[in-house]
Parts: C-alpha cells; sequence; structure tokens
C-alpha cells in the first residue's frame, strides 16, 4: 500500500487508488457532502447560473465544471447552465463533448480498426536477412 500527501489538507494517507486522486478520505468525504447540496441545490433553483450555485453551495466554479464533465451533474435544457465542448467549443449540459465530436471521434476510432495493417518491423528484418561475413 502507498503513503501519500492529500493534495488538499496534506496530511498523510494509505493510497488505495479511486477515483479521486491524492485524497484522504475526511477529504473525500467532505467533497461528496458538497456535491449533494450542490445537486439539492439545483434541484430546487432550476434557473440558476453557476456563479449563482458557486456562490449559494460555497464550491467553486471550477468544481461544478469537473462534476458536470464527470457527468455526475446534469443540467435541463432550458437551464442557462451549460459548460464547452473541448473539441469545438459549442455549449453542451453535461460530458466532455457534444453529440456530434462523439459521433466523429467514434467514426473514427471505428475506421482504424478496418484499416490494413501495417507491415511490422520484425517481417522486414526477417525479409532482409542474411549471413554476413568479415573479409580478413
Amino acid at each position: 500500500m502507498e503513503v501519500k500527501n492529500c493534495r488538499q489538507c496534506g496530511r498523510l494517507f494509505n493510497y488505495v487508488g479511486g477515483s479521486y486522486r491524492n485524497l484522504c478520505p475526511n477529504c473525500i468525504r467532505a467533497l461528496e457532502e458538497e456535491f449533494e447540496i450542490v445537486k439539492e441545490y439545483i434541484r430546487d433553483n432550476r434557473d440558476a447560473t453557476m456563479s449563482q450555485i458557486s456562490e449559494a453551495c460555497d464550491v467553486s466554479v471550477k468544481q461544478i465544471e469537473k462534476w458536470v464533465r464527470e457527468e455526475r451533474l446534469y443540467f435541463a435544457d432550458n437551464s442557462p447552465v451549460g459548460i464547452s465542448c473541448e473539441s469545438c467549443g459549442a455549449m453542451i449540459r453535461t460530458g466532455r463533448y457534444c453529440e456530434a465530436c462523439r459521433n466523429k471521434m467514434a467514426s473514427k476510432l471505428g475506421g482504424a480498426y478496418s484499416e490494413k495493417p501495417v507491415e511490422s518491423v520484425k517481417s522486414n528484418i526477417e525479409k532482409n536477412a542474411r549471413m554476413r561475413f568479415l573479409d580478413k
């Protein structure tokens, strides 16, 4: 087991992995409590902007955006809150990419598997392999 310092409070803790990198269990618990507060506030105030949510819940805008990118928070279509697609910059309600960019990436990835494989370096070496002799 690895021992690390918590990046938020600085305490030492046994790191076992997980979605919260380099955070101790106490900081993870506090962050989850903040998440629940934000989630309840959004349920009660559907028309609130990102800055209003941040001020009311005492959570940074950056943290709220992180939860949206992780798809833990979703906003309704009529909500004024949105974040930009990491690829094209279009306004999205959750995730990292808009639908068009996700489809484009999926088609590129699907096309990568259907292409003819590149000849391996080892097979080129084997084709040119022969015995060589040193002259005296």
